[in-house]
This record gives C-alpha cells, sequence and structure tokens, in this order.
C-alpha cells in the first residue's frame, strides 16, 4: 500500500485540468449494457473504481478497450447473465448499478452486497423497490448473501422513490429505457452526473424528459443504438484544489472546471470567506481570501447543512471542514446522510484543529489554527482528500497512509498537486 509524504506551507500556484467526473464514468460505464452497439467513452478517469467497473463489465461478456488517452470502446454485442466475483463488488458501492442495465438486458443477474466507502449503512433498499415497481422479482438468500434478480419484461411504471438516492435513480434510469410503455420517476435525485447518464442515454436513442428536475418522464424504447460521449469535469476534485489553495493561501486557475454546477458550493464557501472568479469554463481562485466565517443574523453560529442537489453535496462536507479550520470563527457542519463521515475530523484534532463532534452527524468547527504535520491513515475517499488538503497547509511533515482509498476517487494527485508546487512524494508502504 502506497503512502503520502507531504511537506507543508508551500502556497500553490498555476494552473491544473480536473480528471472527468468518476460518479458519471461508473453509471455510464454500466449504461453500456443497454445497447448490443460499440459506446465510445471519453476523458474517462485512470482510477481504481473504473478499473474495478471495468473488471466486472468484462465478467459478463463485454469488450472494454482502450482506443486512446482516457478513452474507451465498449461493445456488449453478447452478454451473460454471470455470477458477479464478490471480491469486485466489495471494492465499489457502483457495482450495484448493474442491477437496472442486466434486468433490461438479460432479465438476471446475482449479485453479492456492494462495497465502497466505510461511512455508515447505505441503505440500498431504494433500488430494488424502484426495480420491483418496473416489474423484476428480488430474492436474497441470507446464507450465501447473494441478492437474485430476473425479470421477464419490464414495464413502466409511476415510480416515487422513497429517498433521492443518487444511484438508485440511476438504477431506475436505465432499466425503464427499455421498459415497455411510459415511466414517471419522482423524487429523483438530480446531481450532475444524473444528468450526464439521462443525456448519454438520450444521445443513444432513450426518451428522457425534465432532465435537471426531481421528476423524470420515460419513454422506453425497445432497442438503443451506439454513439460517442465526453464526460464531463469532476466538480468534487474541482472543489478540492479550490480547498487546497485557499488553505495554502495559494492561487490557481482550474481550466474546464464546469462552474455552472457550482453555486451552490461557492454559496457555502463563500459563508467561509471564499470566492473565486469564473472566466468561461475555468475558475480562478485568488491568493487574498477574507477566511472569515460569515455569522448568520444575530450574530448566530451559521449551520451548514449537506442535502441532496442542488444543495451542499455530502462529499464536500469533509472539505468544506478543513477549510473552516483556517477561516476566523465558528461553524456547525451538520451531516444528517451518514453517522460515520464525521469521525475523520480527531484526525485533524490530531494536527492541531479546534472542532467538536457533537455526535456523529454534528460538529463545531473554531478557527483559525495552525495545523502540524502528523502522520494519518485515509479513512475513505472524500476524507482521505480533506487530509491531503490540510497537510498541504500544515507546519512540517505528514504522512498519509492507505493513500489507495484516495486513488480510487481521484486520478495522479499527487502527480497534479506537484504540478501546482506543492511539496508531495509517493512511496511504498511496505
Amino acid at each position: 500500500m502506497d503512502k503520502f509524504i507531504i511537506q507543508g506551507g508551500t502556497p500553490l500556484q498555476g494552473e491544473v485540468t480536473p480528471s472527468g467526473n468518476k460518479n458519471a464514468a461508473l453509471p455510464l460505464l454500466a449504461a453500456c449494457l443497454l445497447t448490443e452497439e460499440p459506446v465510445i467513452l471519453h476523458n474517462v478517469p485512470d482510477i481504481r473504481d473504473v478499473h474495478t467497473m471495468r473488471a466486472l463489465l468484462t465478467s459478463l461478456g463485454v469488450d472494454v478497450q482502450p482506443v486512446g488517452n482516457h478513452s474507451f470502446r465498449i461493445q456488449a454485442s453478447q452478454v451473460r447473465p454471470a455470477d458477479l466475483d464478490p471480491e469486485l463488488c466489495r471494492r465499489i458501492r457502483a457495482s450495484i448499478l448493474l442491477a437496472g442495465p442486466m434486468m433490461a438486458r438479460t432479465g438476471e443477474l446475482r449479485l453479492p452486497p456492494p462495497g465502497g466507502d466505510v461511512i455508515g449503512r447505505r441503505r440500498i433498499d431504494t433500488h430494488f423497490l424502484a426495480l420491483e415497481a418496473l416489474k423484476a422479482q428480488v430474492d436474497y438468500d441470507r446464507s450465501s448473501r447473494i441478492f437474485h434478480l430476473q425479470a421477464s419484461r419490464l414495464q413502466g411504471a409511476d415510480i416515487l422513490l422513497d429517498e433521492a438516492s443518487v444511484t438508485a435513480t440511476e438504477n431506475a434510469i436505465m432499466a425503464a429505457v427499455r421498459a415497455r410503455g411510459y415511466t414517471i420517476l419522482r423524487n429523483a435525485a438530480s446531481e450532475p452526473h444524473v444528468q450526464e447518464l439521462c443525456h448519454f442515454l438520450n444521445r443513444l436513442g432513450a426518451r428522457i424528459e425534465n432532465i435537471g428536475s426531481n421528476t423524470l418522464h420515460i419513454q422506453g424504447v425497445p432497442r438503443l443504438r451506439g454513439g460517442e460521449f465526453t464526460i464531463g469535469p469532476d466538480y468534487l476534485e474541482v472543489v478540492s484544489f479550490i480547498g487546497a489553495a485557499v488553505v495554502t493561501r495559494g492561487s490557481i486557475r482550474i481550466r474546464q472546471a464546469g462552474p455552472q454546477y457550482l453555486d451552490m458550493v461557492r454559496m457555502v464557501f463563500n459563508r467561509l470567506g471564499v470566492d473565486w472568479a469564473v472566466e468561461g469554463e475555468d475558475i480562478v481562485v485568488p491568493e487574498k481570501q477574507e477566511l472569515v466565517i460569515k455569522t448568520d443574523l444575530g450574530d448566530a453560529i451559521p449551520s451548514i447543512t449537506v442535502m441532496p442537489w442542488p444543495a451542499f453535496p455530502s462529499d464536500l462536507g469533509s472539505i468544506a471542514i478543513t477549510v473552516a479550520t483556517q477561516s476566523r470563527g465558528s461553524a456547525l457542519f451538520h451531516d444528517w446522510m451518514y453517522p460515520s463521515r464525521m469521525y475523520f475530523t480527531d484526525k485533524l484534532v490530531s494536527m492541531g484543529a479546534q472542532i467538536v463532534l457533537c455526535d456523529p452527524h454534528r460538529c463545531i468547527v473554531q478557527g483559525p489554527t495552525q495545523l502540524y504535520g502528523e502522520v494519518l491513515e485515509s479513512p475513505d475517499i472524500r476524507a482521505g482528500m480533506a487530509l491531503v488538503i490540510a497537510a498541504l497547509a500544515a507546519e512540517g511533515q505528514s504522512i498519509i497512509r492507505n493513500v489507495g482509498q484516495i486513488d480510487r476517487g481521484y486520478e495522479r494527485i499527487d502527480e497534479k498537486l506537484r504540478s501546482l508546487g506543492a511539496k508531495i512524494e509517493r512511496q511504498s508502504d511496505g
């Protein structure tokens, strides 16, 4: 397992281009199962989760071939309802995204429980309730811990999701586009990657309307054609670079950053005393940031709560907390979605941050505080990146172990940060 060795205190300077959106690439790869014709995807991030999804598709008989830098040609001409490898499924939560397209394509799948980040219990009931509404049958064998999904023919339906789950929305969309008849999908998630999936499927011949809203209208079609699609920038990586520039008092330009998706993120970061300029598709983070937390009316401590899109996303909570440690004032952070997401804050405390963990879902940050180098362990993708950002701001040397977690979602992040002047090196931890 690799580790990062980071010498903090160097302001970031220069230009960087983010990789393709991980959370778009994974459902788009799964959606290629819906057509027998070849599909070419561009700007696919070279990360561990994509490698795992590619292996899962290959196990189902899909031909996945690189056709250039960050581009793949995918053809699912011969798909078999094989048992998925439990070890591969344990590596990523996105393995469950194969359920919808496999129900539409072969009508059968044996699915081990999905894995992914350890951030508390993550329900998968919504996926199966949506598929059952489309006339799929879901059985669970407790002894083998395998879900057996079957469908003779999917049928369109009026579906109200019991939560606005991103991956459940994506599964329902992929199943519905080839179901017989009309589907209304209500309480649907509307994150940028959900919108990308819809636009991609429409390019292949699907008929999805109201994209970007929480009510999707889908007219099923008997088949989809092949096509070509370019994945947009990863806005989570974009905000990670913003956070790294801010805490190091640096100034960077982020090329092709997709700023149209960052309005709410900008509002939240403004409350932490952070702002940036938008120049076309680029974001420019200036060197001089106010870094003063803006109180609510009556000088009340502001509360930053994660919510489904278009509100502030849970995946950016850990980065916002790290930025808050360098802003003057107090802020309450609340993540009601995941009961383990806040636990990484003890690592920031060990570096010198003043953070009170109120309960598994809430913490209060008092800043600014000087952070100091520490030996740390990356617990998950987003918390791991937050620790990298903290280490870049810290005085002295930090060692971050288990960076394979970070590699699951960030492509060559150490190389990109080094190009901005960061003193970060990767070494084997063996």
